[in-house]
């Protein structure tokens, strides 16, 4: 199969813990069930988006607040949603953004959304990624490309969101060979339309890869009318049960 490529070959054997990153629930309110189910005991979670409002809304929303300290209270990482739109954002906007994700709900970190990809743009993005750095050195970030950007990218991030779409094109997905230069911890994969039968094969397919943060869902985008990541997939308790327990290492 395509994806099972020479590169990345070693990492099945590396011991690396897979785990989930949530791009990000709909509001507290329409997903009281998702956002109490992330502090179950056993979730591996690496990191938990908070989309107050397309970014951190205009003012604190304590349904956010209290969802937000409920996962910090667990140890798990908070990061703030700040949508680059492809580079055309001011670095003006993201830095006010980022400032009232940081005085309001404490966001340990950013999820960099729609991020660029091409080496032109890097210059920009980094001006950014210094600024989020610089205010907190402990920051997480996350830049979402949603592909694979030019390679100089993962010296900005903490990692690098370099799958997101649909399950018919993940399953015949190829990596960049550049990516087997670096730890599987660096990369992540958010896959929709996943049905329930074929989740041990796109376990798989991210372990070769080489993607070591994931979130895969049997939700839809509806041909982009509906975000597929607003709630939980209706396997949830199977795929928290194979990497609680390691099964799919």
């Amino acid at each position: 199969m395509p994806h099972l490529t020479s590169a990345r070959a070693g990492t099945a054997s590396t011991g690396v813990r897979t785990g989930f990153g949530v791009p990000g629930f709909a509001h507290p309110l329409l997903a009281p069930a998702e956002w109490g189910g992330l502090t179950r005991p056993g979730t591996p979670l690496h990191w938990v988006v908070l989309n107050v409002a397309d970014g951190p809304g205009s003012r604190p929303d304590p349904h956010c607040l209290e969802a937000a300290g409920r996962l910090r209270n667990a140890g798990v990482r908070v990061l703030g949603h700040l949508d680059t739109a492809h580079g055309a954002r001011t670095h003006g906007e993201l830095a006010a953004e980022a400032r009232r994700y940081r005085d309001w709900y404490k966001a340990d970190g950013f999820l960099l959304d729609r991020c660029p990809t091409d080496r032109t743009a890097l210059p920009a993005l980094a001006r950014t990624t210094d600024m989020l750095r610089a205010a907190d050195d402990g920051t997480h970030l996350v830049l979402g490309h949603g592909t694979h950007p030019h390679p100089d990218y993962l010296d900005h991030g903490d990692q690098l969101v370099t799958f997101s779409g649909h399950w018919s094109d993940y399953r015949w997905s190829q990596v960049a060979e550049w990516t087997a230069e670096h730890p599987p911890e660096r990369f992540c994969h958010f896959v929709h339309g996943l049905p329930h039968g074929h989740l041990e094969e796109a376990l798989r397919v991210a372990r070769w890869q080489g993607a070591a943060t994931i979130y895969f869902t049997d939700r839809t985008d509806r041909g982009g009318r509906t975000d597929p990541w607003e709630t939980m997939p209706g396997y949830w308790d199977d795929i928290v049960s194979r990497l609680g327990t390691g099964v799919s290492e």
